[in-house]
């Protein structure tokens, strides 16, 4: 039987790399993708303890067209088409709006937001003609509930969830899915750093009253990939504890 060949941007830690761990202990021929190589050597090494063929890590700037052309040609040449397609990787650059700036601003527009309609204009390709596929964009809480200081972040990932939306309508008749997961207060190597009065302050606003963990975003995930979501498209699901409702 023929592996479901998934393509998950931003892999190297965090979400990105529990999505990926997920999907490659699920039998997925797995494309992890990170900004430099020592970034996919980490990929590389984990999917590697999962099986020697779980997957590959490939170098990716998600904000360089040429690079995406270059990573969907050599994917569909030597192992078939993207079957699910995870928009995962993204930045923050955050500041209050008087003090931002415009590269700031475009920056993170360009990375989280600009980078989904690039990735998966050209996933939809091969999608289409197989008549079968999944699109699942990460995107944030903050899209839903704002943020001060984090105006660019809130804005690409709100227009994320927009664009997911869209798409869904336009390609449900070929029988692909557009989801977007929307995680909460998620411990990773980010949240380590911060400040432990910082995070009890967050955590009062979090019901469950912890910290997500990265494999609770990769369960949700793995859900919209799976035949069992087969009749949702367009929706954007909240994993935040409650932190918003």
């Amino acid at each position: 039987m023929s592996r479901t060949i998934t393509l998950v941007s931003g892999a190297s830690r965090g979400i990105g790399k529990a999505i990926a761990k997920r999907f490659a202990k699920e039998g997925h021929f797995v494309i992890g993708t990170a900004t430099s190589e020592a970034g996919v050597e980490s990929i590389e090494t984990y999917l590697n303890d999962i099986s020697d063929s779980a997957g590959i890590g490939r170098v990716l700037d998600v904000c360089d067209q040429e690079q995406i052309e270059r990573l969907f040609e050599e994917i569909e040449s030597v192992y078939g088409n993207v079957q699910v397609l995870v928009n995962n990787a993204g930045i923050a650059k955050d500041g209050l709006l008087m003090r931002m700036s415009d590269d700031d601003w475009s920056s993170v527009i360009d990375t989280n937001m600009t980078s989904v309609y690039r990735m998966s204009k050209r996933a939809v390709r091969g999608m289409m003609k197989a008549r079968r596929g999944r699109i699942i964009n990460i995107t944030s809480v903050i899209a839903q509930m704002g943020n001060a200081g984090q105006a660019n972040y809130a804005a690409s990932k709100a227009g994320t969830e927009g664009f997911t939306r869209t798409l869904a309508r336009e390609v449900g008749s070929r029988h692909i899915t557009v989801n977007a997961v929307a995680p909460g207060f998620i411990e990773t190597d980010m949240t380590d750093e911060l400040d432990e009065r910082l995070v009890n302050s967050m955590l009062d606003a979090v019901p469950l009253g912890r910290l997500g963990q990265p494999e609770d975003i990769a369960a949700a995930v793995s859900f919209l990939a799976g035949d069992e979501a087969s009749y949702i498209t367009g929706s954007v699901l909240a994993v935040n504890g409650g932190m918003y409702m």
